[in-house]
């Protein structure tokens, strides 16, 4: 079968092809760390982890760019409001979302830029914008001009699906209602001229700020190319945000991304979780494992709600210790390979509840099993499956090395035959003496037809 993802922009399923053969190039919306996360924000690093890792089994080299927005309106403003330098506030919660994500196991970004360290680029990409007649300064700040563009025979609105017409200007209000500056309401700021007291950079135009939309185009074409496979977010960016980044990288003149991708929200009673709305859990206040909330966040479609219920957590808390489990008696066996039902299920745009009910099915077939080495291969089948999910019991409950593992072995079995010969001697207080040793160490026994079987608890 072929690699098949929705791209938004298109509205259409599309078979992907990679710009460069053997390499995938993503780019994905991080955080703007202006407070701790909650498991709305991290819903999205765990579905954009899923696709990388599933290119990464397939073999793909791939680059996943993750960036930071570490200057922003909401940022200066609690940080003045707490009295806190603004770097020093930012730096604070970008720690709190690298410690989630890798609490969650998302695995590291190949780089994880941020706004503030691309000044240069965005310099050089208005120069772009103003010299192909797009952009414009005007009292210290820069704006791309909307109406040129769309003049121009721009795809402006095509991430989207909104109208020109219909659309709300966005950053301030129409000319005479708040921003004089701007030629048009739908013109949006590619740079703001700096306030008294704020943090500020020099541009040829005057000093000033990032503009929340330039700056992504400006470091995902730095680290991927004019060109690349993959643009990520969270569905609330798909407009203003992403649409905005279409239109000025298309109009600077590059090609941009090839597919957009856009994960749903979390809610609760049917309302986006949100820090306005006061509906939002914070990681360390869940119930569960962080392996059991990954495979929560991970488990409905990412185009699709995840309803939050505390029943609904506990059920995908369930489902993954039945996975854990049978692992767990198979003795962690190496991964092999997923099933064809299994890679069916990914390459339909990364369908992965069809993906977990082929996890289960391998499971059930698995505890149906009758003998180890059957019940071993099905395993590492799981496991590999698993891992592409970043739910691997194998990884998460790091049983011992191969090296400690056979030592466990040696060890157990001496017991194990001590045991026997007590029972076999009908020296019923030593072989309860060593099956008391061995539970105290955190071993089960469980005595079977085929002879006594033990793992640890």
């Amino acid at each position: 079968m072929t690699q098949k993802i929705f791209d938004t922009a298109s509205r259409s399923l599309r078979e992907f092809e990679p710009v460069r053969p053997g390499h995938v190039s993503m780019y994905v919306c991080g955080a703007t760390p202006q407070s701790a996360p909650h498991i709305g924000h991290l819903r999205s690093g765990v579905a954009f982890d899923i696709v990388r890792r599933w290119f990464m089994a397939q073999g793909y080299d791939v680059a996943f760019v993750r960036n930071v927005t570490d200057i922003d309106d909401k940022i200066l403003t609690k940080a003045a409001d707490n009295g806190r330098p603004w770097w020093e506030w930012v730096s604070t919660y970008e720690r709190e979302f690298t410690r989630a994500y890798n609490t969650l196991g998302v695995l590291p970004p190949s780089v994880e830029p941020r706004a503030t360290g691309h000044v240069t680029q965005m310099v050089e990409y208005m120069q772009r914008l103003i010299d192909n007649g797009y952009a414009y300064a005007a009292g210290g700040s820069v704006y791309f001009d909307v109406p040129a563009w769309v003049a121009a025979g721009g795809d402006y609105g095509s991430v989207s699906g909104n109208r020109v017409e219909e659309m709300v200007a966005e950053d301030s209000g129409a000319p005479g209602q708040g921003n004089v500056e701007k030629r048009s309401p739908l013109d949006f700021a590619l740079w703001k001229a700096a306030k008294p007291g704020e943090p500020h950079w020099p541009t040829p135009w005057g000093d000033g700020r990032p503009g929340w939309h330039l700056e992504c185009s400006a470091m995902s074409t730095w680290y991927l190319g004019e060109r690349f496979d993959i643009h990520g977010g969270g569905l609330d960016l798909q407009f203003p945000h992403h649409e905005n980044e279409q239109a000025q990288s298309h109009a600077a003149g590059d090609a941009f991304a090839n597919f957009w991708m856009h994960n749903h929200w979390v809610t609760m009673a049917g309302e986006k979780m949100s820090k306005s709305l006061g509906n939002v859990l914070a990681l360390d206040a869940m119930p569960v494992r962080p392996v059991e909330l990954r495979y929560y966040l991970g488990s409905a479609h990412y185009r699709s709600v995840l309803e939050y219920s505390p029943e609904a957590l506990q059920e995908a808390a369930a489902g993954y210790q039945r996975i854990e489990e049978f692992v767990k008696r198979a003795g962690y066996p190496e991964p092999t390979t997923w099933t064809e039902g299994f890679a069916a299920a990914m390459e339909d745009d990364f369908a992965v509840p069809r993906a977990l009910a082929e996890i289960h099915n391998v499971v059930r077939e698995g505890n149906k099993a009758t003998d180890d080495e059957s019940r071993k291969a099905l395993a590492a089948q799981v496991r590999a499956m698993a891992a592409v999910l970043g739910v691997d019991p194998g990884v998460w409950e790091a049983p011992t090395s191969k090296e400690a593992q056979g030592a466990l072995d040696v060890l157990v079995g001496a017991e194990l035959e001590r045991r026997a010969q007590a029972r076999a001697n009908k020296d019923w207080a030593e072989a309860d003496a060593v099956r008391d040793r061995l539970a105290a160490a955190g071993i089960e026994v469980t005595d079977t037809p085929d002879g006594p079987k033990w793992e640890m608890k």
